[in-house]
């Protein structure tokens, strides 16, 4: 007999609006998974009982309108996300305990959209890495083999909907931050174009690289908490990603209708800078999803290599200079940093002005230059990543070059397309066979749109879906 997290966020979302299912069931039914499977997948840093059963009640007395689009929905805050009164460590000693006074605009967007808060979901230090093993919190396990890394930074939000502990999550995305931990897990990951979400635009942030978006089990979830981040938002910039519709994007991702030509790349503007390679897990996902699209009737073609050997150390730049901002200051602040993050702070108070502003002039340009290779097709189809989900202590904890080198070499498909500020989905293909050295755990594909074409990642992602079958779940499900 089926569970309430066997549905999926939208049937859920329907069980409740029909009546049939109240808040207050589907906060106590999630409290319940959470307290007996996390302790051993750590996906997790803030569990709100009280709070959450009370905004249930609220949402049943009418505090917000049951119209709202996550009217409902459990879900959890990212460790990056202020919410007030809840703690929030940013995944760091330096900030353990901080209980913030304001929320961050995102939170109260979603709250305005009706969802309920049971808590925070796992983040790395500051989000800066690829990985979630914190020295504050503790490593986040991949459901699929516990063994493994849920991926990062949002790898809390993604192991948590993995393992059935919430119906879909919000995270966020600089150089992969979505994407990477919803294909580690099984998921879908979306980035949506830069400017589609307005409490998260990614306009007012060093070379526009961070937006928040969706972790979700299926690609009308994604949809559906996309539209709840854009929905009733004021327009708060003057540039927004362009679009060829108005409404919402949900329907795209239920109809799942079209034909397009889609580019394979993959090759990536990492590969003067370090040695990338595809494992054989990854090669095979994604010749698996171009036999299905193939299949579908989809136009497919292989785009020519383009050489960027200037995009690692611009892009390395910025990282830095990002990280320069962090506000640990005396050395006994300092000294509360890990490894990575001490390095990436020292490495970005160093830079002078001019490095800074070339390293921003040459992502712009290059942001230019793949929107050119990019437009003579409709989706670009990639590896999501070159590697099977990393075993946990896999990165280096003391060498933090080495550790930047190892995070390239796992993910050199993603932070391009932050840079470049296109949409992006990634899709899992299915399972490692028996055949594999690591059989069982999860791999997938990323599809690249054009600017604001969230519209034709939500079909084409929703056609894989339906013609790849459902994804087994995790063991532990």
């Amino acid at each position: 007999m089926a569970e309430l997290h066997d549905l999926t966020a939208l049937e859920q979302w329907d069980e409740l609006h029909r009546g049939r299912l109240s808040p207050r069931e589907l906060v106590d039914h999630y409290l319940e998974r959470i307290a007996r499977l996390d302790p051993a997948i750590g996906a997790l840093t803030v569990v709100e009982p009280e709070r959450a059963r009370a905004r249930a009640a609220g949402l049943e007395r009418g505090e917000v309108a049951r119209t709202a689009p996550l009217w409902g929905i459990p879900i959890a805050d990212k460790e990056l996300s202020a919410r007030a009164g809840q703690v929030t460590s940013y995944g760091s000693r330096l900030r353990a305990g901080f209980v913030p006074e304001h929320s961050d605009e995102l939170v109260e967007q979603l709250d305005a959209a009706g969802a309920i808060s049971l808590g925070a979901t796992a983040a790395p230090e500051f989000g800066l890495p690829s990985y979630t093993e914190s020295a504050q919190s503790g490593a986040t396990r991949n459901p699929y083999d516990l063994a493994r890394g849920a991926g990062g930074s949002s790898g809390g939000a993604a192991a948590a909907v993995a393992a059935g502990l919430l119906p879909v999550a919000p995270g966020s995305d600089g150089g992969g931050s979505v994407r990477i931990p919803a294909a580690a897990c099984g998921l879908v990951g979306l980035k949506p174009s830069r400017g589609r979400v307005p409490a998260g635009s990614g306009l007012d942030r060093l070379a526009g690289l961070v937006v928040p978006g969706p972790l979700a089990r299926t690609v009308s979830d994604a949809a559906l908490m996309l539209d709840a981040m854009v929905e009733g938002a004021p327009w708060e910039f003057a540039t927004r990603a362009p679009s060829p519709h108005d409404g919402p994007l949900l329907g795209y991702a239920v109809r799942g209708e079209g034909r397009f030509q889609l580019g394979v790349v993959t090759d990536s503007p990492w590969d003067d800078w370090c040695e990338v390679g595809l494992a054989p897990e990854a090669q095979a996902a994604l010749d698996g999803a171009l036999r299905l699209f193939a299949q579908m009737g989809h136009g497919i073609e292989q785009l020519e290599p383009r050489p960027e050997p200037e995009y690692a150390e611009h892009f390395r730049t910025v990282w830095m200079a990002g990280a320069a901002g962090i506000p640990a200051r005396t050395p006994d602040e300092l000294a509360q940093l890990e490894p990575l993050t001490a390095w990436l702070v020292e490495r970005g108070r160093a830079l002078p002005a001019s490095r800074l502003a070339e390293a921003l002039a040459g992502l712009a340009a290059f942001e230019r230059r793949v929107v050119r290779r990019f437009a003579a097709v409709d989706v670009v189809v990639t590896p999501a990543l070159a590697m099977t989900p990393r075993p946990i202590g896999w990165y280096d904890a003391v060498d933090a070059e080495r550790n930047f080198r190892q995070q390239v070499q796992y993910t050199p498909f993603t932070s391009f397309v932050n840079v470049s500020g296109l949409p992006a989905l990634t899709v899992p293909v299915g399972l490692t066979g028996p055949d594999s050295a690591e059989p069982g755990l999860p791999m997938g594909v990323q599809l690249i749109g054009r600017p604001g074409g969230e519209a034709a990642l939500l079909s084409l992602g929703a056609q894989l879906e339906r013609r790849r079958g459902p994804l087994p779940h995790p063991a532990m499900w």
